[in-house]
């Protein structure tokens, strides 16, 4: 929400500075999101005076002006058409810089003639589009006045952010009834006027009373709409808004003025009366935006004998807006329930200004007085004669009151409060005060449900900063842990990722539906997305950990490794899950490698193997079996599992149809860690056992067996591992090799096996045994000891 500090001053009768302002805005609960001075980057351009225009004597199409910037003549090469002596413009000196461009003037030479500066345009200052010719002010400017304090932009811009709750502060109105209520000044009284009205007012009805209670309009005929007043311009302009027309511009002023909008249409380009009815399916409404939307049914719309006009308490039509030549018009200002407009909105993916505060919650109170403040600002800046006023429905204004609690503010808020405090702060900020604390709400005040609401006004408008700090009361003795075994286990896994060299990110759990449907699709869709393509809830983490892997390269980054701790959403029940991402080169180039080397399936499963240890799973006895779907690459892709069902882990290298889906490098590399399926740990002491290394050296023996290429190393490596639980105490692959030597469709795979001795050494005879055993588990599978 912005304004600007002088128009907050149409409200507040204050004499507090700027930055006091702003310190009290952030105090009541108004964050200030930024404060600008249009003015500032004007500073160094002034009013001035042509006193003479000549020709250049190289170029047609230039002059050469003597103006007057009140400090003496200076001599200005200038290529506007309009130029000529007597002109009263904007001049530039020379160190100041052009706001539109960032162009420095300085004294610079033009065709031979020197320039000492610029008149400038519109266009160039920022203040609009005209750039056919340099700004004329009236003859009586002041020269040499500096032009933001001549034009009024040095009316400084305020920004506040509003918390979706605080509907009353959508109008600058609201804002100044706080800091009034917060002791910053006085509420001006609010003028009312009273439009006269002739003869019967327009044909308006309501049918959805459900999503319109209230239609309340006026006509005005045998106007004029020209450009609004000069300072209506410059307040709208202050805040980002375009001056349109003065029709447009007095409901966009009214809207943000006083957070009532309004609509306006061109009676000669409607059809019989309006009606605020629901919409049937198929019909559609070409709105102000330039775009056409088909309604699905059951939205409220505002329509006559023809045609849908208007999207109800969101955005008017195109077809029936005003322009230039309207003469007769159709003020609108009605009340639309919020809930209905926030549905509409969120279906046709719908914003406006008017929908931000509608569905908020609009004073229902206002409507009478809404029309009469626009309605007689048509007639002072337009003419014309203005009808009766009809009302179609009623506003829901039924009184709402709580019973106060003036005791809780000190129980509930922590800040003692006296009861005439209490009761100043309620009747400041609008509220009824009654007999035995009977508080009756305002009508402006939607968000005011119970007396932990009163509570909360009370003590943001005293000061949030005086509520004191208060340790709680600590128990005696030490703390007892309150992490359960799942959070203890996230913990451990981060911190393990972390020091693997991994980047932590955080993605969305929702996601659009293509991105889920290479994963198996979502199960869950959301009802009420924040956006079109994040209505699924993500069935993995991969998607949102590909799409910041790809921004990362996009930006730059030549190695991505990223890991997400979190949810994925299936059918039956959330699944706690870890993801990992490896893109992009896993060793830069080099005198010693030689070329950048990228990422492959084997980095993706050291790291799972490295962090299920550091979670306690029984890592030796994983078994690598084939990871199915359409995830990763057929070949370059495995999952880690505690026999045939039960899968702790799947990685690999990505498939490429989902490497190009996601714009990532072939060779991306992607995994998935399953938290809920690590297996409990069993009960026992919490403390540790004492470590005992074996008091006798282990003992390395190396096997070379041939094997058929359908034998995997694991499946090896488990059965060598196998043959004598006891004296063999790890296996591992250490070499693969197929080619001379070797028969066609056969491969020679190098086993290093470690014995270790208990109570003695162990004989010649006891490691025969136990390679005899070695060798046999390996004839099981198929294999055949190398000579």
């Amino acid at each position: 929400m912005k304004f600007t500090y002088g128009w907050l001053q149409q409200h507040l009768d204050t004499d507090a500075t700027l930055d006091t302002i702003l310190g009290a805005l952030n105090a009541i609960g108004l964050e200030v999101e930024g404060v600008e001075n249009p003015g500032e980057k004007l500073a160094a351009f002034r009013v001035a005076r042509v006193l003479s225009a000549e020709r250049h004597p190289q170029a047609d199409k230039l002059q050469v002006l003597s103006v007057d910037a009140g400090d003496g003549p200076l001599q200005v090469v200038c290529g506007a058409p309009n130029a000529r002596a007597g002109l009263v413009g904007v001049f530039g000196m020379p160190g100041a810089t052009v706001p539109a461009n960032g162009m420095v003037l300085k004294v610079a030479a033009i065709r031979g003639v020197e320039s000492n500066g610029m008149m400038c345009s519109t266009r160039e200052l920022e203040l609009g589009e005209d750039h056919e010719g340099i700004i004329e002010l009236p003859d009586d400017a002041p020269v040499g006045t500096p032009f933001p304090a001549y034009a009024g932009l040095d009316d400084p811009v305020i920004d506040v952010s509003v918390t979706p709750n605080r509907q009353d502060c959508m109008g600058v109105r609201g804002i100044a009834r706080d800091l009034a209520a917060a002791g910053y000044g006085t509420l001006k009284p609010l003028a009312v006027p009273v439009v006269a009205g002739e003869g019967d007012g327009p044909d308006v009805q309501v049918e959805d009373e459900a999503g319109c209670p209230a239609f309340y309009a006026q006509a005005v005929r045998g106007l004029t709409n020209g450009e609004s007043p000069d300072w209506m311009r410059k307040r709208l302009n202050a805040i980002g808004q375009k001056p349109i027309s003065t029709l447009v511009d007095i409901t966009n002023y009214v809207m943000f003025d006083l957070g009532r909008p309004l609509h306006v249409y061109d009676l000669a380009k409607l059809n019989g009366g309006l009606v605020a009815r629901t919409a049937q399916p198929g019909e559609s409404v070409g709105a102000l935006n330039g775009k056409t939307y088909t309604l699905a049914g059951g939205e409220t719309v505002i329509a006559d004998d023809a045609a849908v006009h208007d999207i109800g308490g969101i955005m008017g039509g195109e077809h029936s807006g005003v322009s230039e030549t309207t003469t007769d018009v159709l003020i609108e200002c009605a009340y639309f329930t919020p809930e209905a407009i926030a549905r509409t909105g969120q279906k046709l993916a719908l914003t406006s200004d008017a929908r931000t505060r509608f569905e908020r919650g609009v004073d229902p109170a206002f409507l009478d007085q809404g029309l009469a403040i626009a309605t007689h600002y048509v007639l002072q800046l337009c003419g014309g004669t203005a009808s009766g006023v009809t009302k179609a429905g009623s506003p829901p204004v039924a009184p709402r009151t709580i019973t106060h609690q003036p005791e809780r503010v000190a129980t509930l808020g922590g800040l003692d409060v006296a009861e005439d405090r209490q009761r100043d702060i309620l009747e400041r900020l609008g509220f009824t005060v009654g007999d035995g604390w009977q508080v009756t709400v305002p009508s402006w005040r939607r968000d005011i449900d119970g007396t932990a609401d009163l509570v909360e006004e009370v003590i943001r408008i005293e000061g949030l900063d005086k509520v004191p700090s208060t340790p709680l009361d600590r128990p005696a003795g030490v703390a007892v842990p309150t992490a359960t075994a799942e959070q203890k286990l996230e913990r451990r896994i981060r911190r393990a990722a972390a020091a693997r060299g991994l980047a932590e990110a955080i993605t969305w759990s929702f996601i659009a539906e293509d991105e889920a449907a290479p994963f198996g699709g979502g199960a869950w869709e959301v009802v009420n997305p924040i956006a079109n393509d994040m209505r699924i809830m993500r069935p993995s983490l991969l998607p949102g950990l590909l799409s910041a892997a790809g921004r990362n390269l996009k930006r730059g980054q030549s190695s991505v490794k990223l890991f997400e701790i979190g949810r994925r959403y299936l059918a039956d029940a959330e699944r706690m899950t870890l993801g990992i991402v490896f893109a992009g080169e896993r060793s830069p180039r080099g005198w010693r490698g030689g070329r950048a080397q990228g990422f492959d399936a084997f980095d993706a499963k050291g790291e799972l193997l490295a962090l299920l240890e550091a979670a306690g799973a029984p890592v030796g006895n994983l078994q690598v079996m084939e990871a199915p779907g359409d995830v990763y690459h057929p070949g370059q892709s495995a999952t880690l599992r505690l026999g045939p069902k039960t899968v702790l882990a799947s990685f690999g290298v990505l498939h490429p149809t989902l490497a190009r889906a996601f714009d990532l490098p072939a060779g991306t590399v992607a995994a998935e860690l399953y938290l809920d399926a690590l297996p409990a740990k069993r009960g026992g002491g919490a403390m540790r056992g004492a470590y005992a290394p074996p008091a006798l050296q282990a003992v390395t023996r190396d096997f070379a067996f041939v094997v058929a290429d359908g034998v995997t190393g694991d499946q090896l490596v488990r059965a060598v591992r196998g043959a004598d639980k006891a004296a063999i105490v790890d296996a591992r692959l250490f070499d693969v090799f197929a080619g001379a030597g070797v028969e066609p469709g056969h491969k020679s795979l190098a086993i290093e096996v470690t014995l270790q001795p208990g109570a003695k050494s162990f004989t010649d005879a006891e490691l025969k045994a136990v390679s005899d055993k070695i060798v046999a588990a390996a004839t099981k599978i198929g294999g055949n000891l190398r000579a």
